[in-house]
């Protein structure tokens, strides 16, 4: 079984215009980094032209499709019957996306089977991240 799952979705960015452009992502679940779940915009995709990531919480993801959450760097809400949006904080600036809620249920349910909530700490080897950390200290 895959340790990684990686689905491409549509994000409309929120912009001064009135029609938000299609700029393509790809959400990605790792079940060594069970709690985490990354968006990566392409270099095309990004003000800077390089690729940018975005890592937070499935927890996040999954709160913010029923309520506005996030305090940080990035904060998901609830839009309309079929839409959340994703608001990402830099010192650059903040971009605004909105996604299909579909896409993003469809996506956490597959991450659910990979790793059931509230199991994620059955994946994380402490002994081995630990080990990570400290490999040059002394």
């Amino acid at each position: 079984m895959s340790t990684v799952i990686e689905q491409p979705v549509e994000a409309r960015l929120v912009a001064a215009a009135p029609r938000m452009p299609s700029i393509p992502a790809t959400l990605q679940y790792d079940r060594r980094d069970p709690f985490a779940i990354r968006m990566t915009f392409p270099a095309p995709a990004t003000l800077e032209g390089v690729e940018v990531c975005w890592t937070f919480a499935r927890e996040l993801l999954a709160s913010g499709m029923e309520e506005a959450v996030g305090y940080g760097d990035v904060r998901v809400r609830p839009y309309g019957y079929d839409r959340t949006v994703l608001e990402f904080r830099a010192v650059e600036g903040t971009a605004v996306v909105h996604v299909r809620s579909g896409e993003l249920q469809h996506f956490l349910r597959r991450t659910t089977e990979l790793v059931p909530v509230g199991l994620e700490h059955l994946q994380v080897d402490l002994d081995h991240d630990l080990a990570e950390l400290m490999r040059g200290t002394c």
